[in-house]
């Protein structure tokens, strides 16, 4: 994947836990809500419909504000790849302003460790710019650790 450096933006990280439960993470509300969000923040609603064009719905308390967060998939890939935006809800319908699109994937490293990449794709370069100055790496770097504790107690 070619990155811009206008519009995109990328976290990469090696885990210690195997992909298949990084994506099982991922990939169920269950586990969802319980990582999603630097803390003490936290996911109050969580509707995954986990296949191309299916629904990708969260919704965060962030400092007691409400923040709905509803897309869909684009590309699935058991195991290995996501890729869902808020350019659409539902049906396909456009939404009236979408952020990102975002591609998360997961490399088997061997030993239980992945590789794990997030990146978020902007449509216009001001949009990439808020999303940084927002906290990205931060916020994406504290939701990948907190994404691997959560992980590491299910292999227990």
């Amino acid at each position: 994947m070619q990155l811009d450096p206008e519009l995109d933006l990328q976290l990469v990280r090696e885990l210690n836990a195997p992909r298949e439960l990084l994506y099982k993470c991922w990939t169920t509300p269950e586990h969802l809500v319980h990582w999603f969000v630097p803390k003490p923040h936290k996911v109050t609603h969580c509707s995954l419909d986990v296949r191309p064009g299916g629904a990708c719905n969260t919704t965060f308390e962030v400092e007691g504000n409400l923040m709905e967060n509803n897309g869909v998939y684009l590309e699935v890939i058991p195991n290995e790849k996501l890729v869902f935006t808020d350019g659409y809800t539902a049906g396909w319908k456009p939404a009236p302003e979408p952020f990102m699109t975002a591609i998360v994937t997961f490399e088997d490293l061997g030993g239980g460790r992945t590789r794990y990449t997030a990146t978020a794709r902007h449509r216009n370069p001001d949009t990439a710019k808020a999303h940084k100055d927002m906290g990205f790496y931060d916020g994406w770097g504290t939701v990948a650790t907190q994404l691997e504790t959560y992980a590491q107690g299910l292999k227990a």
